[in-house]
This record gives C-alpha cells, structure tokens and sequence, in this order.
C-alpha cells in the first residue's frame, strides 16, 4: 500500500530518485549501526550471556551496550546531517543533471538522517525481546513506518502542494514520524519485562559501559560484521551511483522492484532468520551439534519450499504484478515496463537472496563472522564485473541480474562452508525433496506464463477492482496448483512445518 501510493502520487522522476537516494543514506548507516553490523553481533553474545551468567548479568549488559550504542549514534547523526551533501554526492552524484533533484536530496537527506539512530535503538530493543522469544512485537514494528508513510503520501502530499512546499518533502516527515513510533512501541514491552535500558548519561557511565567484557567482546565482533555489512552497502552505493547515471527514474524504478523482491524475502529468509538465530547461539552454547545441524536443515527446506515459487513467480508474472500494484496516477505505461525487467533481473536470484538470510546466522550464531565478510568482499567484486557486462545491454535491468546472480554465488558459498566447517548435514530426503518442488514449480510456470500473456494487464489501468480481482484469482489458482502438486507428489507439508 505504502509503495502503490508513492507509485501513483510521484511516479518516477528526479524527484522521486532524489526521495530515494535521501531515503537510502540513513539506510545505508542503519543496516550498519542497527540489524546489520550490530545486530549480528550483540544477539549471539547476549543470547549466550543469558544461558550462562543469567537474566540480572545480561539486564547490566543490555544497559551498558545501550549507553555506547546512543553516544555513537549522537555523534553519527550530527556528522550526518552537516555532511549531507557529500553524502549525497557520493551516493548518487548523477542526480546533478537536475539541480533541483540534487538540492531535494541533500534537503531530505539532513531531515530523515536521525532515523538512524531511531532504528538503530529499535534492533537493540529487538535484539533483546527476540533473545526473550517475544516476536510479536519487533515483527510488527515496521507497519508503523508503513502507516506513517502511507499518511505522508495520502494526506501529507496535498496539504504540501496546497501550501506551496514540494509535495515529496512530505515522504521525509512520514519517515521521521515512522521511526519514532517504532521505538515508542517497543517501551511497553520491554518495561513488562524489566528489561528497558538505562542509558547513562556522565563519563564514568560511559567508561563502565566500555569496560564490560560483553561490550568489549561486542565490538570485537562488529569489526568482521562491519566489514561484511560495508561491503553490502558498498555494493548498494556503487549500484545506485550507476543508476543516477542513467535514464531519470531508473533509482526509483530500482526501488520499486526491490519492495517487491524485499516482499518474499522479509516474509521467508527474514522472518526465519530472525527466530533461527537466538536458538541457533543457544544450542552452540550448549554444544548441541545435532540439534544445530537439524535446525539449519529445516530452515533451508522452508527457503526451498516457499522461495522457489515466489521466484516462479517474478520471472515470469512480473508485468502482471508491477501492473495491479503500481500502475495508476502519476505511473506510466513505460514506468510499469521499467519496473518489470529490474524485477526480473531480482527474481533471478530471489533464492539466493532469501537464503542468505537463513544461511549466515549460521556463522554468526557461533560468532564466526569472518567467513561471511571473506565471501562478501568476492562476491562484491564478481558483482561489479557482472554490471560491467550486463548495465551496457540491460540498462537499469542489469544492475538488479547483477545482484541476483551474486546472491545465488553468496548463498552457495555459504552452505559450502557450513558443510565442509561440519556445522551443517544435510538430512535426508533432499534429492526426493527437491524433484517435489521442481516438479511443481514447474506446472506453476506454465500456468503463469499463460496468465500473464492472456490478459491485457497495462490495458485495465483504469478498471482497478477487474485488474486486482483477476490477479487475485491468479494468486489462488497458483497457491492451490503449487500445493497440491506437492500433495499429489508425496510431501507431507504439515509434517515439515511442524518439524
């Protein structure tokens, strides 16, 4: 909803593009202070703390991690915001074409910059309930960044233009205004368990906080994770540099590809990630290699399961999708077009990047984060030659293949060395397993192409509920020809999901 409102109020300009460069800067430095770099260290160690030392030692833990984590934020976000047009510059120098776009970008750059620090305060809140087995909460959370922008663009937009202020400005205000409601809710659950932060504020607090073993050891492993992080993001600044080089809406259509991609990705590799690695760290604590190998395997068989439809689909259905979803108001015929080959270009290596997502907590539950950042820094490179290739041909399109091949190569180097470190035996079945899926992927594909080439999708812009009807009937037809497939095949799916 959220991106389809922002779809049909701007489309894609230089004004959307510089929305999403602004957009991807406090991104950019959240996935490093937040789930990314911090994440992956403070959950394992705190997770492990708890198992050994208990729940009052990990309660001192949580509060002097907190106080280190909001005095580097502060002082990030205040070098942020006066850097912002270097900021912009290094991220997408091409939106100079158009002074005006540059100029908007470095504006909404300098306001949204403290979302960082927001965000980064929720993964640690995160961090913590999650180690406490309370998913409800920090699975939720990000709707209200959702319903924040959904706001911005529906009712902030208008009232900007009325007033005479450009109307994507009002996108800024719903990012601010989402981050802090996302940290607001995360309060209640943590005083319901005794476990909200106490962040110190004088100089002997912030030397204790430096002081504690857990701190320490958390930082330590940050440096790997960083490493592997930046390199992620370095792949991401190079791709959006590229992209603002291009043809004017290509960040933007990039970025309306990505939230589809992002849609089975959060849903799959994000969510199982999330409750795999706090037990994954628990049975490393408990030197528990059986039940370590089985969880991984079982992780890995819900990847296969569920993303290699969901990539069926994007490869073949994209048009469809991109139509019904985006393709009213300010979206063109040509943007929906734009938006469908980069999102092909994604679907390639959905698996990949779904998997990941499963995969690395592998290492980081037993706080190996180094091979991780070892394969990240090669694939990044294999990346850059692919764009080098592909971008000539494919424009916009060969930025996202590029990805989604280096995902597939990240994922599989990664299961390798799970494999060959003895963390990971694959149980099994997975030669049965895997004609099942193939077997009903394939039918899924077929019944898709025929879908997508038998309805005039771009035609029916202005018969929304026919369009959305018709690809809703698609949908379930899909479900229920994939799942029964499987049925028919001999998987006994019930019995997977409850393993």
């Amino acid at each position: 909803m959220r991106e389809l409102l922002i779809a049909s109020s701007f489309g894609a300009s230089a004004m959307t593009d510089a929305f999403n460069v602004a957009f991807r800067i406090p991104n950019l430095f959240r996935r490093l202070f937040a789930e990314g770099a911090f994440s992956q260290a403070f959950v394992p160690v705190l997770a492990a703390n708890k198992a050994k030392h208990g729940e009052a030692a990990t309660k001192l833990l949580i509060d002097r991690v907190a106080t280190l984590l909001f005095w580097v934020l502060l002082l990030t976000c205040v070098i942020g915001v006066a850097a912002a047009p270097l900021l912009v510059w290094a991220m997408a120098s091409g939106l100079q074409q158009d002074p005006r776009g540059y100029d908007a970008a470095v504006f909404m750059t300098r306001w949204m910059f403290p979302y960082i620090a927001f965000m980064s305060l929720v993964a640690l809140s995160s961090g913590v309930l999650n180690t406490w087995r309370r998913f409800a909460v920090p699975a939720a959370t990000p709707v209200l960044l959702n319903v924040s922008m959904i706001g911005a663009a529906w009712l902030g937009a208008p009232w900007f233009r009325s007033m005479g202020i450009e109307p994507v400005y009002a996108l800024g205000v719903g990012v601010m205004l989402g981050g802090v409601l996302q940290l607001g809710v995360q309060v209640p659950a943590l005083l319901r368990l005794g476990l909200l932060p106490r962040i110190g504020f004088s100089v002997s607090a912030l030397r204790a906080a430096w002081a504690e073993p857990g701190s320490k050891n958390i930082a330590k492993l940050m440096v790997p994770a960083l490493l592997g992080v930046s390199v992620a993001q370095i792949s991401l600044l190079i791709n959006t540099q590229i992209a603002s080089h291009l043809a004017p809406g290509s960040v933007s259509w990039l970025t309306y590809a990505d939230r589809l991609m992002e849609f089975p990705t959060a849903m799959l590799g994000v969510a199982i990630g999330v409750v795999l690695t706090p037990q994954l760290a628990a049975a490393k604590g408990e030197g528990d290699a059986a039940k370590y190998s089985a969880m991984l395997d079982w992780g890995l068989r819900i990847v296969v399961l569920l993303a290699v439809p969901c990539a069926v689909a994007l490869l073949t259905f994209s048009e469809p999708l991109v139509a019904t979803l985006y393709h009213y108001g300010a979206f063109t015929d040509r943007d929906v077009q734009q938006t469908t080959t980069a999102l092909m270009g994604y679907g390639a290596g959905l698996l990949g990047l779904v998997a990941i997502k499963v995969l690395a907590p592998g290492f980081y539950a037993s706080q190996n984060i180094k091979t991780p950042v070892k394969i990240a820094v090669v694939v990044l490179v294999i990346t850059q030659l692919l764009n080098l290739a592909l971008v000539p041909y494919f424009q916009h399109a060969g930025l996202a293949l590029a990805i989604g091949i280096g995902a597939l190569i990240n994922a599989l180097s990664l299961l390798v060395g799970l494999i060959k470190r003895g963390s990971y035996t694959p149980a099994p079945g997975w030669v049965l397993f895997g004609l099942q899926v193939f077997s009903a992927s394939a039918l899924l594909a077929v019944f898709l192409l025929w879908a997508a080439d038998g309805v005039n999708w771009i035609g029916l812009k202005h018969q929304y509920f026919q369009r959305i009807g018709l690809l809703a009937l698609v949908l379930l037809a899909s479900a229920a020809i994939y799942f029964i497939v499987l049925r028919v095949s001999g998987l006994k799916l019930r019995k997977l999901l409850k393993r």
